[in-house]
Protein backbone atom coordinates (compact mmCIF):
# COMPACT_ATOMS: atom_id res chain seq x y z
CA UNK A 1 0.00 0.00 0.00
CA UNK A 2 1.16 3.81 -0.58
CA UNK A 3 -0.20 6.39 0.56
CA UNK A 4 0.12 9.96 -0.34
CA UNK A 5 -0.60 13.15 1.44
CA UNK A 6 -0.90 16.52 -1.22
CA UNK A 7 -1.41 20.23 0.25
CA UNK A 8 -3.96 22.54 -0.97
CA UNK A 9 -2.63 25.72 -3.23
CA UNK A 10 -3.85 29.44 -3.97
CA UNK A 11 -3.16 30.47 -7.68
CA UNK A 12 -2.41 34.00 -9.83
CA UNK A 13 -2.20 35.72 -5.90
CA UNK A 14 -4.50 38.69 -8.00
CA UNK A 15 -2.44 39.83 -11.26
CA UNK A 16 0.14 36.71 -11.70
CA UNK A 17 -2.33 34.82 -14.09
CA UNK A 18 -1.60 31.09 -14.65
CA UNK A 19 2.30 31.96 -13.18
CA UNK A 20 2.22 31.95 -9.47
CA UNK A 21 0.94 29.40 -6.57
CA UNK A 22 1.22 28.88 -3.37
CA UNK A 23 1.39 26.02 -1.28
CA UNK A 24 -1.35 26.01 1.75
CA UNK A 25 -0.80 24.14 4.83
CA UNK A 26 -4.95 21.97 4.23
CA UNK A 27 -4.13 18.67 2.90
CA UNK A 28 -5.57 15.45 1.24
CA UNK A 29 -4.70 12.11 1.96
CA UNK A 30 -5.12 9.17 -0.13
CA UNK A 31 -4.28 5.29 0.08
CA UNK A 32 -3.49 2.91 -2.86
CA UNK A 33 -3.83 -0.76 -2.28
CA UNK A 34 -3.54 -3.76 -4.92
CA UNK A 35 -6.11 -5.92 -3.72
CA UNK A 36 -9.75 -7.38 -5.31
CA UNK A 37 -11.34 -6.42 -8.88
CA UNK A 38 -11.79 -3.30 -10.64
CA UNK A 39 -11.69 0.39 -8.35
CA UNK A 40 -13.12 -0.05 -5.04
CA UNK A 41 -12.86 3.72 -3.82
CA UNK A 42 -13.55 4.96 -0.42
CA UNK A 43 -14.40 8.76 0.21
CA UNK A 44 -14.19 10.71 3.53
CA UNK A 45 -14.65 14.81 4.47
CA UNK A 46 -14.93 17.03 1.50
CA UNK A 47 -16.42 15.40 -1.61
CA UNK A 48 -17.88 12.35 0.17
CA UNK A 49 -21.43 11.76 -1.76
CA UNK A 50 -20.71 13.55 -4.83
CA UNK A 51 -17.12 12.64 -6.03
CA UNK A 52 -17.89 9.60 -8.33
CA UNK A 53 -16.25 6.14 -6.61
CA UNK A 54 -15.54 4.31 -10.15
CA UNK A 55 -12.92 4.72 -12.52
CA UNK A 56 -14.13 8.35 -13.42
CA UNK A 57 -12.51 9.72 -10.25
CA UNK A 58 -9.87 12.24 -11.25
CA UNK A 59 -7.72 10.18 -8.69
CA UNK A 60 -8.16 7.01 -10.75
CA UNK A 61 -7.75 8.74 -14.27
CA UNK A 62 -4.37 9.80 -13.08
CA UNK A 63 -3.73 6.45 -11.22
CA UNK A 64 -4.53 4.89 -14.84
CA UNK A 65 -2.61 7.52 -16.72
CA UNK A 66 0.72 6.25 -14.72
CA UNK A 67 0.22 2.56 -15.97
CA UNK A 68 -0.76 3.70 -19.54
CA UNK A 69 2.73 6.00 -20.12
CA UNK A 70 4.97 3.07 -18.69
CA UNK A 71 3.18 0.58 -20.73
CA UNK A 72 2.45 -1.70 -17.45
CA UNK A 73 -1.28 -3.32 -17.52
CA UNK A 74 -3.52 -2.14 -15.16
CA UNK A 75 -3.64 -3.96 -12.25
CA UNK A 76 -6.96 -6.27 -11.71
CA UNK A 77 -8.16 -4.33 -8.97
CA UNK A 78 -7.52 -1.15 -6.71
CA UNK A 79 -8.41 0.22 -2.98
CA UNK A 80 -8.15 3.81 -2.83
CA UNK A 81 -8.76 5.42 0.82
CA UNK A 82 -9.23 9.17 0.42
CA UNK A 83 -9.51 11.73 3.09
CA UNK A 84 -10.10 15.00 1.93
CA UNK A 85 -9.69 18.33 3.63
CA UNK A 86 -9.52 20.75 0.57
CA UNK A 87 -13.13 22.08 -0.14
CA UNK A 88 -14.28 21.01 -4.08
CA UNK A 89 -14.53 23.86 -6.14
CA UNK A 90 -13.25 26.40 -3.98
CA UNK A 91 -10.36 28.09 -6.01
CA UNK A 92 -7.71 25.76 -3.86
CA UNK A 93 -6.67 23.28 -5.97
CA UNK A 94 -8.39 20.31 -5.21
CA UNK A 95 -8.81 19.33 -8.88
CA UNK A 96 -4.49 19.56 -8.80
CA UNK A 97 -4.43 17.47 -5.49
CA UNK A 98 -6.30 14.63 -6.84
CA UNK A 99 -4.91 14.89 -10.21
CA UNK A 100 -1.44 14.50 -7.84
CA UNK A 101 -2.68 11.82 -5.74
CA UNK A 102 -3.38 9.21 -8.59
CA UNK A 103 -0.22 10.14 -10.34
CA UNK A 104 2.16 9.91 -7.55
CA UNK A 105 0.53 6.66 -5.99
CA UNK A 106 0.84 5.07 -9.16
CA UNK A 107 3.87 6.29 -9.80
CA UNK A 108 5.33 4.82 -6.15
CA UNK A 109 3.95 1.50 -6.99
CA UNK A 110 5.44 1.01 -9.90
CA UNK A 111 8.85 2.02 -8.49
CA UNK A 112 9.24 5.68 -9.49
CA UNK A 113 9.39 5.49 -13.13
CA UNK A 114 8.68 9.15 -13.63
CA UNK A 115 10.52 11.95 -11.95
CA UNK A 116 8.99 15.10 -10.21
CA UNK A 117 9.17 17.33 -13.33
CA UNK A 118 7.99 14.20 -15.34
CA UNK A 119 4.74 14.27 -12.98
CA UNK A 120 4.34 17.64 -13.17
CA UNK A 121 3.97 17.45 -17.11
CA UNK A 122 1.51 14.68 -16.29
CA UNK A 123 -0.51 16.78 -13.73
CA UNK A 124 -0.17 19.77 -16.01
CA UNK A 125 -1.74 17.68 -18.73
CA UNK A 126 -4.77 17.16 -16.90
CA UNK A 127 -5.63 20.52 -15.25
CA UNK A 128 -4.54 22.46 -18.39
CA UNK A 129 -2.31 24.51 -16.49
CA UNK A 130 0.47 24.23 -14.15
CA UNK A 131 0.37 26.72 -11.32
CA UNK A 132 -1.74 24.28 -8.89
CA UNK A 133 -0.18 21.13 -9.45
CA UNK A 134 3.39 23.12 -9.24
CA UNK A 135 3.13 24.49 -5.71
CA UNK A 136 1.42 21.48 -4.45
CA UNK A 137 3.80 19.28 -6.16
CA UNK A 138 6.93 21.26 -4.63
CA UNK A 139 5.14 23.81 -1.98
CA UNK A 140 6.40 26.71 -1.42
CA UNK A 141 5.96 29.70 -4.01
CA UNK A 142 6.31 28.80 -7.09
CA UNK A 143 7.05 30.29 -10.57
CA UNK A 144 5.68 28.50 -13.89
CA UNK A 145 6.43 28.90 -17.36
CA UNK A 146 6.35 27.06 -20.52
CA UNK A 147 9.88 26.32 -22.40
CA UNK A 148 10.01 24.78 -25.85
CA UNK A 149 6.79 22.88 -24.87
CA UNK A 150 7.05 21.58 -21.33
CA UNK A 151 6.36 23.22 -18.23
CA UNK A 152 9.24 24.88 -16.13
CA UNK A 153 9.52 25.39 -12.28
CA UNK A 154 11.36 28.27 -10.18
CA UNK A 155 10.58 27.91 -6.45
CA UNK A 156 10.59 31.62 -5.37
CA UNK A 157 11.81 33.37 -1.91
CA UNK A 158 9.22 34.19 0.55
CA UNK A 159 8.66 35.08 3.75
CA UNK A 160 5.35 33.34 5.74
CA UNK A 161 2.50 33.97 5.26
CA UNK A 162 -0.90 33.56 6.93
CA UNK A 163 -3.66 33.97 5.00
CA UNK A 164 -7.62 33.90 5.68
CA UNK A 165 -9.93 32.32 3.18
CA UNK A 166 -13.56 33.06 2.54
CA UNK A 167 -15.86 30.11 0.56
CA UNK A 168 -19.26 31.87 -0.21
CA UNK A 169 -22.08 29.03 -0.97
CA UNK A 170 -21.77 29.67 -4.76
CA UNK A 171 -21.07 27.03 -7.18
CA UNK A 172 -18.12 28.65 -9.82
CA UNK A 173 -16.31 25.52 -11.97
CA UNK A 174 -12.71 26.66 -13.33
CA UNK A 175 -14.06 25.41 -16.92
CA UNK A 176 -16.77 28.55 -16.18
CA UNK A 177 -14.53 30.79 -14.23
CA UNK A 178 -11.99 30.24 -17.93
CA UNK A 179 -15.10 30.75 -20.22
CA UNK A 180 -15.73 33.51 -18.59
CA UNK A 181 -12.54 35.18 -19.61
CA UNK A 182 -11.92 37.56 -22.88
CA UNK A 183 -9.97 36.46 -25.64
CA UNK A 184 -8.20 39.70 -25.91
CA UNK A 185 -6.82 42.46 -23.19
CA UNK A 186 -5.76 45.69 -24.03
CA UNK A 187 -2.42 46.62 -24.32
CA UNK A 188 -2.32 48.99 -20.63
CA UNK A 189 -3.76 46.48 -18.74
CA UNK A 190 -1.24 44.07 -19.79
CA UNK A 191 1.39 46.44 -18.71
CA UNK A 192 0.08 47.45 -15.43
CA UNK A 193 -0.32 43.41 -14.98
CA UNK A 194 3.15 42.82 -15.54
CA UNK A 195 4.18 45.48 -13.26
CA UNK A 196 2.28 44.48 -10.38
CA UNK A 197 3.37 40.78 -11.11
CA UNK A 198 7.11 42.15 -10.74
CA UNK A 199 6.00 44.14 -7.26
CA UNK A 200 4.40 41.22 -5.78
CA UNK A 201 7.22 38.90 -6.02
CA UNK A 202 9.06 41.35 -4.77
CA UNK A 203 6.22 41.52 -1.73
CA UNK A 204 6.11 38.54 -1.03
CA UNK A 205 10.20 37.77 -1.09
CA UNK A 206 10.21 40.81 1.56
CA UNK A 207 7.14 39.63 3.45
CA UNK A 208 5.82 43.53 3.49
CA UNK A 209 1.91 42.70 3.73
CA UNK A 210 1.18 46.57 2.77
CA UNK A 211 3.42 46.35 -0.78
CA UNK A 212 1.81 43.15 -1.23
CA UNK A 213 -1.61 44.37 -1.14
CA UNK A 214 -0.68 46.71 -3.68
CA UNK A 215 0.63 44.28 -5.70
CA UNK A 216 -2.29 42.12 -5.71
CA UNK A 217 -4.21 44.15 -8.23
CA UNK A 218 -5.44 42.45 -11.10
CA UNK A 219 -6.70 43.60 -14.81
CA UNK A 220 -7.11 40.47 -16.94
CA UNK A 221 -9.10 37.49 -15.10
CA UNK A 222 -10.72 39.26 -11.40
CA UNK A 223 -13.07 41.43 -13.23
CA UNK A 224 -14.73 39.10 -15.58
CA UNK A 225 -14.95 36.74 -12.70
CA UNK A 226 -16.02 38.80 -10.08
CA UNK A 227 -18.92 39.54 -12.01
CA UNK A 228 -19.83 35.86 -11.50
CA UNK A 229 -19.60 35.80 -8.02
CA UNK A 230 -21.93 38.17 -5.53
CA UNK A 231 -20.46 39.44 -2.95
CA UNK A 232 -16.66 38.69 -3.86
CA UNK A 233 -15.62 42.12 -4.65
CA UNK A 234 -17.19 43.24 -1.57
CA UNK A 235 -15.27 40.85 0.10
CA UNK A 236 -11.79 41.61 -1.32
CA UNK A 237 -13.02 45.66 -0.76
CA UNK A 238 -13.74 44.82 3.10
CA UNK A 239 -10.00 42.77 3.84
CA UNK A 240 -8.68 45.56 2.01
CA UNK A 241 -9.77 48.65 4.05
CA UNK A 242 -8.65 46.87 7.25
CA UNK A 243 -4.83 46.59 5.70
CA UNK A 244 -4.99 42.86 4.22
CA UNK A 245 -3.84 42.23 0.52
CA UNK A 246 -6.81 40.26 -1.11
CA UNK A 247 -7.40 38.75 -4.21
CA UNK A 248 -9.82 35.76 -5.59
CA UNK A 249 -7.99 32.40 -4.50
CA UNK A 250 -7.06 31.27 -8.40
CA UNK A 251 -10.36 31.56 -10.43
CA UNK A 252 -12.30 31.35 -7.37
CA UNK A 253 -15.41 31.27 -5.82
CA UNK A 254 -13.09 31.41 -2.88
CA UNK A 255 -10.97 35.18 -1.38
CA UNK A 256 -8.07 34.93 0.42
CA UNK A 257 -6.56 37.70 1.83
CA UNK A 258 -2.83 38.08 3.25
CA UNK A 259 -3.02 39.34 7.37
CA UNK A 260 -0.82 40.20 9.85
CA UNK A 261 -1.31 37.74 12.94
CA UNK A 262 -4.47 38.60 15.06
CA UNK A 263 -6.18 40.18 12.21
CA UNK A 264 -7.75 37.04 11.21
CA UNK A 265 -10.88 37.45 13.24
CA UNK A 266 -11.69 40.93 12.02
CA UNK A 267 -11.02 40.23 8.65
CA UNK A 268 -12.86 37.18 8.64
CA UNK A 269 -15.62 38.71 9.76
CA UNK A 270 -15.52 41.43 7.64
CA UNK A 271 -15.12 39.78 4.52
CA UNK A 272 -18.26 37.50 5.71
CA UNK A 273 -20.67 40.52 6.12
CA UNK A 274 -20.14 40.98 2.51
CA UNK A 275 -20.96 38.13 1.56
CA UNK A 276 -23.82 37.61 3.96
CA UNK A 277 -24.93 41.03 1.95
CA UNK A 278 -24.98 39.59 -1.28
CA UNK A 279 -27.18 36.63 -0.25
CA UNK A 280 -24.60 34.41 0.47
CA UNK A 281 -23.09 32.26 3.27
CA UNK A 282 -19.28 31.79 3.67
CA UNK A 283 -17.07 29.11 5.44
CA UNK A 284 -13.99 30.61 7.33
CA UNK A 285 -10.98 29.20 6.63
CA UNK A 286 -7.07 30.24 8.52
CA UNK A 287 -4.21 28.76 6.88
CA UNK A 288 -0.73 29.25 6.62
CA UNK A 289 1.51 28.86 3.81
CA UNK A 290 3.47 25.39 3.72
CA UNK A 291 7.08 25.29 2.78
CA UNK A 292 5.99 21.38 2.23
CA UNK A 293 4.81 19.79 -1.34
CA UNK A 294 3.11 16.84 -2.12
CA UNK A 295 4.55 13.78 -0.11
CA UNK A 296 4.59 9.54 -0.50
CA UNK A 297 4.64 8.42 2.95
Amino acid sequence: MVTVRVPASTANLGPAFDCLGLALDLSNQASFSLEGQGWQIEITGEGQGRLPRSARNRMARAFELVYTKTGQPLPPGVRLQAHNHIPLSSGLGSSSAAALAGLLGANALLGGPFSQPEILQLAADLEGHADNVAAALYGGLVLVYSHKGRWQVQQLEHQPLRAVVLLPEARLSTHEARAALPAQVLLPAAVANIGHSLLLAEALRRGDLALLARAMQDQLHQPARLALLPGAAGAIAAAQALGAAAALSGAGPGVIAFVEEGQEEAVSAAMRAAFRAAGLAARHYALNSSPQGAVVL
